[in-house]
């Protein structure tokens, strides 16, 4: 489970922008996790009370979008959803594609409190 990891590097990240910009408290970090970045949304949603224990981030709400994992084909051009389709064009079967989006894992948005 590397998404303790992941959600470890939040932490740190979240917390070293705060200190650059005498941030004293967030109410919400929003997160992008693509559907083909391996990171289950699911644990990191289970881990983050307990990584966020102590810090600045303690008891800020988790929002996370998953981003589609889509690709174009290499032989027809076709855009599709990689796991929909099992990594296979629906247009014409090729298993050659380039992949668009959906590897990624970023932190999209810091909402820093109003106080």
């Amino acid at each position: 489970m590397h998404e303790i990891g992941v959600v470890k590097q939040v932490v740190r990240t979240v917390e070293s922008f705060a200190a650059e910009n005498n941030v004293k408290k967030i109410d919400e970090v929003v997160l992008d996790i693509g559907e083909l970045s391996l990171i289950i949304p699911k644990y990191v949603e289970e881990i983050y009370p307990v990584a966020t224990e102590g810090t600045i981030l303690e008891g800020t709400k988790l929002i996370m979008n998953v981003i589609p994992g889509m690709a174009e084909c290499d032989d027809c051009d076709e855009i599709f959803n990689v796991i929909e389709h099992e990594g296979y064009c629906p247009n014409c079967g090729s298993f050659e594609k380039s992949i668009l989006t959906g590897q990624d894992f970023t932190i999209k948005e810091i909402h820093v409190s109003e106080e």
